[in-house]
């Protein structure tokens, strides 16, 4: 797991990580890990575990991972 996500892309606080989440990717019906990362500031972004290099994206259900 890289650490390139050191700051919010919203707030720019400090980010840490809060875990994976296993779930289907629509686009090839896998089943496979996103990991979270969440600032101070409340702000949850998760990104796939087996693609390191794609930006960060915000969490549609944030409320389940504060």
């Amino acid at each position: 797991m890289t650490d390139d996500a050191a700051s919010c892309p919203e707030c720019g606080r400090p980010m840490e990580s809060g875990g994976f989440v296993l779930v289907k990717r629509e686009h090839d019906g896998q089943r496979t890990c996103r990991i979270l990362w969440r600032c101070t500031g409340l702000h949850v972004w998760w990104r796939w575990a087996d693609r390191p290099e794609e930006p960060l994206e915000a969490c549609p259900v944030p409320d389940q991972f504060r």
